[in-house]
């Protein structure tokens, strides 16, 4: 079902129906009346107080299998197939997992207690280059996203540009407890299950959860403050289960992009921003944790986050990144960090030959990502620092955006898909590992209504797409724009 659709005026405001509909396991109401406005294969669908409803004569899914398993049915049995195991076939609605019934309770599993049909063969190590020669794991949450995406689509031009977007892979966020426990080992058993012979597949997971997270912004706020408890909590109960689960999938390649913007607003926020400076205790403390632990395994890479090129592109930005990075790296060890990632959630094109250090950039020598990595190249190897790679977030920067300041960072207008993730895509830059889809096209930024808690003010500025949902949420428009100005084209 959509997760968004132009809703229809209702001029009929009812009560919400207490009888039990098929529609709230997918998250929506049931509605109080029979007006049908739209027909799927999950049921008939209303409209009141404004959000969708669906109809009651519509009978609920019958429990299956995967209830016993701490997930919910998927709404028909005809529900498209995303992952299969000795459980059952999976499909994915609602932003979450959910097993495709088979027509009986049990659906002919084996009531959810057998180990998956697929078994982690011997310790894989990655050797030079992660991304290269190696399958990209396909997000299922991405492809379903784009789906609903698709079905709110009427131009045939249009839909055909979205149906590529699901044939590219793109990193799965862990940016709570809740969503690293049901995504982490789902997917690593999916990358897994793709695996055959020689053929790796390789899946790339962002960690994202440190306290007192995006200390400088107010929309992508994390779940845990910044205090030694929620400190513990993040350790224990995010950073240990990750191991967990990593040292089991030991035979399969993983790459983790760590904790974006956290460093960055150690390099440049300390002193300006409060939050901050409330947070750096934790940020360094977690991230010298989760070296250690995800550092000494052989088939995992890391990559800790620089920001971008208008962030820390300017001579004294990086001469101190060079001395942050470098101290957190050493207080990692034994654990080693393969390199750091550049332009994530960001617009920053890769090249912009009509840009120089002038006025306009407010001096900075390096006003694109190309620039920006050739100096961040010299300067992390002048720190001291051991293996200094890269891999560019090129999901949003195809096309140079409308804001008319390089630091404007939420739901830009003019966006487009930039270049495809690939392995090395740059001759000439043997330390580039590769482009690659971080912040997926068509997840928010951040919400641009003024009384939201986690209002940004970034997000109400001019070049700020309007109206736009709460950050990780869809944004229809925002995607539709993506793939229109998609450069290259899809």
């Amino acid at each position: 079902m959509k997760t968004s659709l132009a809703l229809i005026t209702v001029t009929t405001l009812a009560a919400k129906a207490s009888a039990a509909c098929f529609s709230q396991s997918l998250g929506y109401p049931c509605c109080s009346g029979n007006d049908v406005v739209y027909i799927d294969n999950d049921g008939k669908w209303g409209v009141e107080n404004g959000n969708w409803c669906g109809i009651a004569d519509t009978p609920a899914p019958a429990a299956c299998w995967s209830t016993s398993l701490g997930y919910p049915c998927c709404s028909s049995s005809s529900a498209q197939v995303y992952y299969t195991d000795n459980d059952g076939k999976w499909g994915v609605e609602n932003n979450d997992w959910c097993g495709i019934p088979t027509g009986s309770i049990g659906g002919g599993n084996s009531g959810g207690n057998e180990e998956v049909n697929v078994t982690p063969g011997e310790q894989y190590t990655h050797n030079g280059n992660p991304f290269s020669d190696v399958e990209f794991f396909i997000n299922p949450y991405y492809t379903a996203e784009v789906d609903a995406a698709i079905a709110q689509m009427s131009d045939s031009s249009l839909i055909a540009k979205a149906e590529k977007m699901k044939t590219y892979s793109n990193a799965i966020w862990l940016d709570t407890i809740k969503n690293m426990n049901e995504w982490l080992e789902k997917n690593l058993k999916g990358a897994l299950a793709q695996q055959s012979g020689s053929k790796k597949v390789l899946t790339v997971f962002v960690v994202y959860d440190l306290p007192g997270r995006d200390c400088h912004a107010l929309a992508s706020n994390g779940e845990l403050l910044a205090n030694d408890g929620d400190l513990a909590r993040y350790k224990s109960e995010y950073i240990d289960v990750i191991e967990g689960h990593l040292k089991t999938y030991k035979s399969q390649p993983v790459v983790l992009i760590v904790e974006p913007d956290s460093l960055a607003n150690l390099v440049t926020n300390l002193e300006s921003t409060p939050a901050c400076a409330d947070s750096e205790k934790y940020y360094l403390d977690g991230h010298a944790y989760l070296i250690q632990k995800f550092g000494i395994l052989p088939h995992v890479a890391m990559y800790l986050d620089i920001g971008h090129a208008f962030w820390l592109g300017w001579d004294d930005n990086r001469e101190k990144a060079g001395k942050v990075y470098s101290k957190v790296i050493s207080s990692g060890a034994p654990g080693k960090v393969r390199g750091f990632t550049d332009n994530v959630a960001n617009y920053t094109p890769w090249e912009d030959p009509t840009l120089s250090r002038g006025p306009e950039t407010e001096w900075n020598p390096c006003p694109d990502e190309k620039r920006y990595l050739e100096a961040m190249h010299k300067d992390f190897k002048s720190a001291g620092i051991e293996s200094v790679y890269f891999v560019c977030d090129t999901s949003r920067n195809g096309k140079k955006v409308d804001r008319k300041h390089p630091g404007e960072w939420c739901n830009q207008t003019g966006v487009g898909v930039g270049a495809r993730p690939q392995a090395s895509p740059v001759s000439g830059m043997d330390y580039l590992d590769a482009f690659y889809w971080i912040k997926p096209l068509g997840e928010s930024d951040g919400t641009s209504d003024e009384s939201a808690a986690r209002y940004d003010g970034y997000c109400g500025h001019e070049t700020a797409m309007k109206p736009a949902p709460e950050a990780g949420q869809w944004f229809q428009k925002h995607f539709e724009q993506g793939i229109k100005n998609a450069n290259p084209p899809l």
